[in-house]
């Protein structure tokens, strides 16, 4: 097969791009993948998807890949899409849904990115790639680069979560903890691409994590029916998944393959601990300030600063959506809500998306009948410090004080 892509594109300014030419950023800012959608729609049967494995890569003519042999893949996409009625009601909200990334091969969303971007760095001949990360992207890169043969470079802030390190050591990184933030890792991959040799996929600084993250908006469609939700509430730290999804269904319009005219109105959500996107949306910017002490538990969407916030912005008020911030002192309850609602671990980035659909509700923002998509971003596993396992025990022998033990104490 040969792909369908046409060009690439400058964000920032429109600038057409040589498209099987390695690039990074353009003026400084990120770049899209085009495609030949017009060629598409009249060579491609939308039904032809169904046909094939429960893979994002089923989606073949809509992603960047030259050739199938050339794809790097752990099997990952067509997550679940749950039905969530108990939340829902929790919520005041009768159509609630839960995309559920915890059941990636890595265990988060990343690998929709990762996928891609390793599938074309191994297409340009890359051997060395770096990345930083404050939570699942590291784990994930390293898996994917392990699979293709490739040596990978990981930089992530000393609180990183114990499982994110451990997971990037395993698969073979060479993983190194940063006495900061994640915007100082991603200097430190800048300053080593010189002289190291290494290919930086930090976060939109390549065309092709995008079109991974896409994936998650053709799923959607293709699970409802190739139809939009509503409303879908987004962790965004630096945003490629909320872009992504809202570069597909705009593809998907273009090519007259959705049942209705509805788009999906898009949501940023971010902590109150770290919401540079949510103050630009207030000011009515499109550029966003970097957020000052930024601080909070939900590691992904600590991002101080993101070098694709004028995308993220442009897609919520595009889709006529919001920018939001929660508060961070109840994270962890909503992370506890969802789990005990609906039995999804659901990760604390996206247990934000929880408050963020309990303070839309309440505002009357959205509707009761929405049809309102959460995304879980991430297993709530990897997470163990924010769950809690305090439990009472028991004497194996007895006897057994069945009332004390049915409220819950020793017995």
């Amino acid at each position: 097969m040969a792909s369908f892509v046409s060009h690439l594109e400058g964000a920032i300014d429109g600038a057409r791009l040589e498209p099987r030419r390695l690039q990074t950023l353009h003026e400084g800012r990120p770049i899209w993948v085009r495609y030949d959608l017009d060629t598409i729609r009249r060579t491609v049967d939308r039904g032809r998807f169904a046909t094939r494995d429960a893979s994002l890569w089923r989606y073949l003519e809509l992603l960047p890949a030259e050739n199938e042999g050339s794809i790097v893949s752990l099997g990952e996409g067509m997550t679940p899409l749950l039905s969530c009625h108990r939340l829902g009601e929790r919520l005041g909200l009768r159509d609630l849904w839960i995309k559920d990334e915890s059941q990636m091969p890595t265990g988060s969303f990343k690998d929709r990115g990762q996928t891609v971007a390793i599938t074309m760095a191994k297409y340009f001949g890359i051997r060395r790639v770096a990345i930083p990360t404050a939570g699942n992207a590291g784990g994930s890169m390293a898996a994917y680069a392990a699979r293709a043969g490739l040596e990978a470079w990981v930089f992530m802030p000393e609180d990183t979560p114990e499982i994110n390190k451990a997971e990037a050591l395993q698969a073979g990184a060479r993983a190194f903890l940063v006495d900061g933030l994640i915007n100082d890792c991603a200097r430190i991959v800048a300053a080593g691409r010189e002289p190291m040799g290494w290919f930086d996929l930090s976060t939109l600084k390549e065309p092709y994590r995008i079109e991974g993250k896409k994936t998650l908006g053709l799923e959607l469609a293709e699970q409802f029916g190739w139809q939009a939700p509503d409303v879908v509430l987004y962790p965004t730290g630096g945003g490629t998944g909320l872009i992504g999804i809202w570069k597909a269904f705009q593809e998907l319009a273009a090519l007259g393959w959705l049942e209705s005219d509805r788009m999906p109105r898009m949501v940023a959500v971010q902590s109150e601990g770290c919401a540079p996107i949510v103050d630009a949306y207030a000011r009515g910017e499109r550029f966003a300030e970097p957020f000052a002490g930024a601080a909070t538990i939900a590691s992904g969407i600590r991002v101080p600063a993101a070098v694709g916030d004028f995308m993220i912005l442009d897609a919520v008020r595009a889709s006529g959506g919001r920018a939001i911030a929660v508060e961070e002192a109840r994270i962890r309850e909503w992370m506890a809500l969802a789990s005990r609602s609906e039995g999804v671990l659901i990760c604390p980035e996206s247990a934000a998306c929880v408050g963020a659909a309990e303070k839309l509700r309440a505002e009357n923002w959205l509707a009761p009948d929405a049809r309102v998509v959460i995304c879980n971003c991430g297993s709530g596993r990897k997470y163990p410090h924010l769950m809690s396992s305090d439990l009472p025990t028991l004497r194996a022998a007895g006897p057994f004080d069945w009332q004390r033990i049915g409220s819950g104490q020793a017995g």
